[in-house]
Protein backbone atom coordinates (compact mmCIF):
# COMPACT_ATOMS: atom_id res chain seq x y z
CA UNK A 1 0.00 0.00 0.00
CA UNK A 2 1.21 3.50 -0.84
CA UNK A 3 0.55 6.94 0.62
CA UNK A 4 -1.60 7.90 -2.37
CA UNK A 5 -4.09 5.18 -1.37
CA UNK A 6 -4.29 6.48 2.19
CA UNK A 7 -4.96 10.03 0.98
CA UNK A 8 -7.59 8.72 -1.44
CA UNK A 9 -9.40 7.04 1.43
CA UNK A 10 -9.49 10.08 3.68
CA UNK A 11 -12.74 11.98 4.00
CA UNK A 12 -11.25 15.16 2.62
CA UNK A 13 -7.64 15.96 1.99
CA UNK A 14 -7.52 19.45 3.39
CA UNK A 15 -4.28 21.32 3.84
CA UNK A 16 -5.09 23.21 7.01
CA UNK A 17 -2.29 25.67 7.60
CA UNK A 18 -1.10 28.75 9.41
CA UNK A 19 1.60 31.32 8.68
CA UNK A 20 4.83 31.66 10.69
CA UNK A 21 3.64 35.05 12.00
CA UNK A 22 0.36 33.62 13.38
CA UNK A 23 0.18 33.11 17.11
CA UNK A 24 0.15 29.74 18.79
CA UNK A 25 -3.35 30.53 20.02
CA UNK A 26 -4.58 31.02 16.44
CA UNK A 27 -3.06 27.68 15.43
CA UNK A 28 -4.57 25.92 18.43
CA UNK A 29 -8.00 27.37 17.64
CA UNK A 30 -7.75 26.04 14.07
CA UNK A 31 -6.63 22.66 15.33
CA UNK A 32 -9.54 22.49 17.77
CA UNK A 33 -12.04 23.64 15.14
CA UNK A 34 -10.87 21.05 12.61
CA UNK A 35 -10.18 18.33 15.22
CA UNK A 36 -6.60 17.83 14.04
CA UNK A 37 -3.35 17.29 15.90
CA UNK A 38 -1.06 19.34 13.68
CA UNK A 39 -1.13 22.16 11.14
CA UNK A 40 1.22 22.91 8.31
CA UNK A 41 3.12 26.19 8.36
CA UNK A 42 3.19 27.87 4.95
CA UNK A 43 4.94 31.03 3.86
CA UNK A 44 4.51 32.22 0.29
CA UNK A 45 2.80 28.89 -0.45
CA UNK A 46 5.95 27.02 0.60
CA UNK A 47 6.05 24.51 3.44
CA UNK A 48 8.32 26.00 6.09
CA UNK A 49 7.29 24.00 9.15
CA UNK A 50 4.72 21.98 11.00
CA UNK A 51 3.14 22.76 14.36
CA UNK A 52 1.75 19.95 16.48
CA UNK A 53 0.25 19.40 19.90
CA UNK A 54 3.65 18.07 20.92
CA UNK A 55 5.34 21.31 19.82
CA UNK A 56 2.80 23.23 21.88
CA UNK A 57 3.48 21.16 24.97
CA UNK A 58 7.26 20.98 24.73
CA UNK A 59 8.17 24.32 23.21
CA UNK A 60 5.30 26.39 24.53
CA UNK A 61 3.69 25.44 27.80
CA UNK A 62 6.73 23.76 29.37
CA UNK A 63 8.88 26.78 28.45
CA UNK A 64 6.40 29.17 30.05
CA UNK A 65 5.38 30.79 26.77
CA UNK A 66 1.94 32.38 26.46
CA UNK A 67 -0.10 31.08 23.51
CA UNK A 68 -1.49 34.49 22.62
CA UNK A 69 1.97 36.11 22.48
CA UNK A 70 4.10 33.33 20.98
CA UNK A 71 4.52 33.16 17.22
CA UNK A 72 4.36 29.86 15.38
CA UNK A 73 7.81 30.44 13.87
CA UNK A 74 9.25 30.28 17.39
CA UNK A 75 7.82 26.85 18.22
CA UNK A 76 7.23 25.05 14.91
CA UNK A 77 9.26 22.06 13.81
CA UNK A 78 11.50 22.90 10.89
CA UNK A 79 12.80 21.58 8.59
CA UNK A 80 9.88 19.29 7.90
CA UNK A 81 10.21 15.63 7.05
CA UNK A 82 8.03 14.85 4.04
CA UNK A 83 7.16 11.77 2.01
CA UNK A 84 6.17 11.30 -1.61
CA UNK A 85 2.69 10.09 -2.62
CA UNK A 86 4.30 6.93 -3.99
CA UNK A 87 6.09 6.12 -0.72
CA UNK A 88 5.23 2.75 0.81
CA UNK A 89 3.20 2.85 4.01
CA UNK A 90 5.81 0.64 5.72
CA UNK A 91 8.45 3.29 4.99
CA UNK A 92 6.24 5.97 6.54
CA UNK A 93 5.74 3.88 9.66
CA UNK A 94 9.49 3.45 9.98
CA UNK A 95 10.11 7.20 9.54
CA UNK A 96 7.45 8.05 12.12
CA UNK A 97 8.82 5.52 14.58
CA UNK A 98 12.47 6.52 14.19
CA UNK A 99 11.76 10.27 14.28
CA UNK A 100 9.07 10.08 16.98
CA UNK A 101 6.57 12.01 14.87
CA UNK A 102 2.87 11.50 14.22
CA UNK A 103 2.31 13.53 11.04
CA UNK A 104 3.95 13.51 7.63
CA UNK A 105 3.29 16.10 4.94
CA UNK A 106 3.00 14.47 1.53
CA UNK A 107 4.45 15.85 -1.70
CA UNK A 108 4.07 15.03 -5.36
CA UNK A 109 6.74 16.36 -7.70
CA UNK A 110 7.97 18.53 -4.81
CA UNK A 111 4.52 20.16 -4.48
CA UNK A 112 2.58 19.85 -1.23
CA UNK A 113 -0.17 17.31 -1.80
CA UNK A 114 -1.56 16.38 1.63
CA UNK A 115 -0.73 15.18 5.11
CA UNK A 116 -1.05 11.79 6.79
CA UNK A 117 -1.10 10.91 10.45
CA UNK A 118 -0.21 7.73 12.27
CA UNK A 119 -3.95 7.29 12.77
CA UNK A 120 -4.49 7.40 8.99
CA UNK A 121 -1.87 4.68 8.54
CA UNK A 122 -3.29 2.44 11.27
CA UNK A 123 -6.83 2.85 9.91
CA UNK A 124 -5.69 2.01 6.36
CA UNK A 125 -3.82 -1.09 7.53
CA UNK A 126 -6.80 -2.31 9.58
CA UNK A 127 -9.17 -1.79 6.64
CA UNK A 128 -6.76 -3.55 4.28
CA UNK A 129 -6.53 -6.52 6.64
CA UNK A 130 -10.32 -6.70 6.99
CA UNK A 131 -10.66 -6.76 3.20
CA UNK A 132 -8.05 -9.51 2.88
CA UNK A 133 -9.77 -11.60 5.55
CA UNK A 134 -13.16 -11.18 3.84
CA UNK A 135 -11.64 -12.20 0.50
CA UNK A 136 -10.03 -15.28 2.02
CA UNK A 137 -13.23 -16.25 3.82
CA UNK A 138 -15.20 -15.83 0.62
CA UNK A 139 -12.67 -17.92 -1.31
CA UNK A 140 -12.67 -20.68 1.32
CA UNK A 141 -16.49 -20.81 1.49
CA UNK A 142 -16.74 -20.99 -2.30
CA UNK A 143 -18.42 -17.64 -2.75
CA UNK A 144 -15.57 -16.52 -4.97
Amino acid sequence: MKVRQILGGKAGNYLWHVHPHNTVLEALQLMEEKNIGAVLVLENNQLTGIFSERDYARKGILKGRASKDTLIRDVMTSPVITVDVEQKVEDCMEIMSQRHIRHLPVTENETLFGIISINDIVTAIINDQKNRIQSLESYISGGY
